[in-house]
């Protein structure tokens, strides 16, 4: 199976971990790294690999740019293993994927995270799971608020082997990133009408529920709390995403009231 699948990965400053992404696919005949353009050492770290192929294309939009890297690469296998820079494809997964033996009418498969903080993985975390391995043209990602998923006609099957998500790029870009995805999430949040949303969006709306609820589910339900130090890190991490989510959404209803003209 290993054979027939091409990993696809897109970059934009990552330096502090694609390295360790590119260690794990030693095995891919070739890697195909969209790069957005990186301004650190990325683009030299990805052409010391021999089997890393790096393509430039200028950022507009995650679906965009994964689609681009679908059809317009030069990619030729079957299958396509879709990984984000932080993403590390654990020995375990590798054999899992080298084991499988997929019917004609499966078109993808699923994979768990287990998260990192600075290589130390949680006990559970509050990341989905994500189509990550899929056969190429029956591909499409589409944008969905600040991320993008992949839509697929077909069976899909879910791998019991989770992928490492070890994100080791600074706190202030994390912050950054969290800043503008949320922005895209709050204008999605505001064109959904509320009956439609799920009850995680229904929080959101409700403006200050959706940080509490989101520290208490990271601490007590998925037992973060049991990880120490690094599992009240990633819970403020994702407390202070839903946070500036919150912000957003405020600042969107203020600024409405005050152009209809209420000023309440």
């Amino acid at each position: 199976m290993l054979k027939e699948i091409t990993p696809l990965l897109l970059t934009l400053d990552e330096a502090p971990n694609i390295g360790r992404a590119l260690d794990q696919l030693a095995w891919a005949r070739e890697i195909v790294v969209v790069d957005s353009d990186s301004t650190d050492a990325t683009p030299e770290i990805v052409v010391r690999y021999s089997n890393a192929r790096l393509v430039q294309r200028a950022f507009d939009a995650h679906a965009r740019q994964w689609n681009f890297g679908l059809r317009q690469t030069g990619i030729t296998s079957e299958w396509v293993l879709a990984l984000d820079a932080d993403y590390i494809v654990s020995d375990a997964l590798i054999a899992e994927i080298e084991a499988l033996r997929p019917a004609p009418d499966v078109v993808g498969y699923t994979a768990s995270f287990r998260y990192c903080i600075e290589g130390k993985p949680l006990g559970s975390t509050a990341y989905p799971p994500v189509t990550v391995l899929f056969r190429r043209q029956y591909g499409e990602y589409r944008q969905d608020g600040h991320t993008q998923r992949v839509h697929l006609e077909g069976k899909v099957l879910a791998l019991a082997q989770p992928i490492l998500h070890d994100d080791r790029k600074p706190l202030h870009r994390w912050i950054g990133s969290q800043s503008r995805y949320m922005q895209l999430e709050s204008a999605k949040l505001a064109q959904a009408r509320f009956s439609e949303l799920s009850l995680q969006d229904k929080l959101r709306k409700c403006i200050v529920i959706a940080p509490l609820a989101m520290f208490f589910y990271c601490m007590i339900i998925k037992k973060n709390i049991l990880d120490g130090r690094a599992g009240l890190y990633y819970a403020l991490q994702r407390t202070a995403a839903e946070l500036i989510l919150s912000l957003y959404l405020l600042h969107a209803n203020l600024t409405r009231r005050q152009h209809d003209g209420t000023g309440k």
